[in-house]
C-alpha cells in the first residue's frame, strides 16, 4: 500500500497547476493498483487523524488477503491544515496528478465545501468517514458516512430535552467556516420538533481558545441548566474544567459526537451532573460483537478507539464491498457507476443503511446511541437502550 502525506512545497506547487479532466484509469487492467485517496485535517487548531488511518488499516488487511479481485489498493492520504489552499491543491492532486478513482475515510475541517465542485466537474466521487463542513451534506458527489454535526446538534438537544427532561438549554457554538447557518438550522430543527427553544445561543467560541471561563460565566449568569456546545475535544475539556473552576456542579453538558472518546473520559474526573452524547455509531466503548472487528484492527494498528476512527473504518469497509461487487476494470467512471447503483449496505453499527446516492441526498433518519460520562467514573456508559431518532 502507499500512503503518504504531502509537504508543503508539493502542495503549494500542485495548486499553481491549472489541471484540466483526467479520465481516471487508475486501477484498469487485469492487475493493475486501485487507486483511492483522502483530504484530511491531520494538522492545525483542529485535527481528525483516525479516520483515514482506520481506512489504511482496512486497505492494508484488504492487500495483505490479495487484494480486490487481483488489485492491490495503493491509498494516499494529503493533510490539507484546515487551510483553504492546501485543501484546494490537495484534491487537484489526487484527482488530477494521483488520478484517484474516488475519495474514501477521509475527515477534514473543510475540504467538502471548499473542493465540491471540482470533484463534480471532474466526476469523483467521495466517502468521508467523517463529514465536518457543509459540504459535506449539500453536494451529489459526497456522502459521509456519518450523520454529520449538523444532525448531531439537533439529536444532543433532544437527548437533553427529550430524554433527560431538561429545560432552560443553551447552545454555545464554535464556528468553523460557513458552518454557522447549517449549526442553528440543526437548533431549528429541534424546536420544530419539540416546540422548545434554547434560552441562549451564542456562537463565538472560537476554537482551540485557551480559556473558555468568560463563556462558562455568561451561560451561567443567564440560568443555564445544561450547555449544548460543539466543541472538538480538547476544547471541551477546557469548557468542563471552566465550569468546575467556577463551581457550576449542577451543569448537564450536551456535546456532539467528536468528544466521544476514552481520552476525552480519562481527562476528566469531574463531569458536572453528566456528559452526554448521541454518539454516531453504536458505543464503542461496548464489549460486544458489533464492534468486535474494528476494535481488534485499530488495536493491531494501534489506532485511537474514537467515532472518528468508527467512521473511516465503515468507508473503507463499504467502499471494498462495492469494489469486490464490480466487473470488469476499475475506473474513475465505473467506481462512480457501482456507487450510484449500489444496494443498500445494513451495519449495526449505524442506525441507518448506506446507499451513497440517498446519503448524498441526505435521505435518510439520522440517529444515535445515547452515552454518558458522570462525575468520577472515566468511563463512557450507554444511557439508552436502542438509537434516539428524531421521529420518535
Amino acid at each position: 500500500m502507499k500512503s503518504r502525506i504531502l509537504g508543503a512545497a508539493a502542495l503549494t506547487a500542485v495548486a499553481a497547476l491549472a489541471l484540466s479532466g483526467c479520465a481516471g484509469g487508475a486501477g484498469g487492467g487485469d492487475s493493475a493498483p486501485i487507486k483511492i485517496g483522502s483530504v484530511n485535517t491531520l494538522s492545525g487548531a483542529a485535527t481528525f487523524p483516525e479516520a483515514s488511518a482506520a481506512a489504511q488499516a482496512v486497505f492494508d488487511r484488504v492487500n495483505a488477503d490479495g487484494g480486490v479481485n487481483g488489485h492491490q489498493i495503493e491509498y494516499t492520504t494529503v493533510d490539507d491544515k484546515g487551510d483553504p489552499a492546501s485543501a484546494t491543491a490537495a484534491a487537484r492532486e489526487l484527482v488530477g496528478s494521483e488520478e484517484v478513482v474516488a475519495l474514501v475515510g477521509g475527515a477534514s475541517l473543510i475540504e467538502c465545501e471548499i473542493n465540491q465542485d471540482y470533484y463534480g466537474q471532474e466526476g469523483v466521487l467521495s466517502m468521508p468517514g467523517i463529514g465536518v463542513d457543509t459540504g459535506c451534506f449539500n453536494s451529489p458527489n459526497i456522502a459521509p458516512v456519518n450523520l454529520g454535526p449538523f444532525n448531531d446538534m439537533t439529536l444532543t438537544l433532544l437527548n437533553g430535552s427529550e430524554n433527560l427532561g431538561l429545560d432552560d438549554i443553551c447552545v454555545l457554538l464554535e464556528i468553523a467556516g460557513s458552518t454557522k447557518p447549517a449549526y442553528l438550522a440543526g437548533v431549528e430543527k429541534w424546536t420544530e420538533i419539540t416546540g422548545k427553544e434554547p434560552l441562549l445561543v451564542d456562537d463565538s467560541l472560537p476554537y482551540g481558545g485557551s480559556d473558555y471561563t468568560p463563556y462558562i460565566v455568561k451561560a451561567k449568569n443567564a440560568g443555564c441548566k445544561a450547555i449544548a456546545v460543539n466543541g472538538i475535544e480538547p476544547d471541551a475539556i477546557g469548557q468542563v474544567k471552566a465550569a468546575q473552576a467556577q463551581g457550576w456542579d449542577d451543569v448537564t453538558f450536551l456535546f456532539l459526537t467528536s468528544v466521544y472518546s476514552e481520552n476525552f473520559a480519562s481527562a476528566l474526573e469531574w463531569a458536572g451532573a453528566g456528559v452526554h452524547v448521541p454518539a454516531e455509531f453504536f458505543p464503542f466503548t461496548e464489549d460486544n460483537e458489533i464492534n468486535a472487528d474494528w476494535k481488534s484492527l485499530m488495536e493491531e494498528n494501534d489506532i485511537a478507539l474514537t467515532s472518528f476512527s468508527q467512521g473511516g473504518y465503515l468507508a473503507a469497509m463499504n467502499f471494498v464491498e462495492v469494489l469486490q461487487g464490480m466487473e470488469g476494470d476499475y475506473t474513475r467512471e465505473s467506481v462512480a457507476t457501482a456507487l450510484h447503483e449500489m444496494a443498500p449496505i445494513d451495519s449495526p453499527m449505524v442506525a441507518f443503511p448506506y446507499q451513497f446516492d440517498k446519503i448524498a441526498a441526505q435521505d435518510f433518519t439520522p440517529g444515535g446511541w445515547p452515552v454518558v460520562l458522570k462525575s468520577g467514573t472515566k468511563a463512557w456508559e450507554k444511557a439508552a437502550d436502542d438509537w434516539l431518532l428524531p421521529a420518535s
